[in-house]
């Protein structure tokens, strides 16, 4: 006799601001390996104490030297109010600087939008793939503003 299928779904109707951010980085240089283990340490600080906002968060691989991140968050305000403390402040201003041979990238979806940003990958990844380019500049350099939610 073949066993049934369970099959589950969930209520989201408590979470009307619901954001899912996918986060990827990608091994370019052999010194970006030291760069994606330096922000596995402040991954796992994270997740041992999450951050106001944080629903969940959990790792995926994508391939031996491209891992990632999704991450379920309350709302925008409790993101960008994530992004813009200590240490993710840090690490994206030093990133920014000097990506120490590493690719990253990530993509915001909302009820309200979706946007996305990638930074020295090697290759389009996700939206890359299929959508017109459009530099993060002037009125679309914030994450919110290139979702349309100001």
């Amino acid at each position: 006799m073949q066993a049934s299928v369970v099959r589950r779904s969930v209520d989201l109707s408590a979470y009307p601001n619901l954001v899912v951010v996918l986060l990827g980085f990608r091994v370019r240089r052999l010194r970006g390996i030291a760069a994606i283990s330096g922000i596995g340490k402040g991954l796992r600080q994270i997740e041992s104490n999450p951050p106001d906002g944080l629903l969940s968060s959990q790792q995926v691989f994508f391939a031996l030297n491209h891992i990632g991140i999704r991450q379920y968050w309350r709302d925008l305000e409790s993101l960008e109010a994530f992004t813009r403390s200590e240490p993710h402040s840090r690490w994206w201003r030093d990133f920014l600087r000097d990506s120490r041979g590493a690719g990253f990238w990530h993509e915001t979806y909302s009820r309200q939008g979706m946007e996305a940003v990638y930074i020295d990958m090697p290759e389009p990844a996700g939206f890359d793939r299929f959508a017109p380019e459009r530099q993060p500049t002037g009125p679309f350099m914030s994450a919110r503003q290139r979702m349309g939610a100001d």
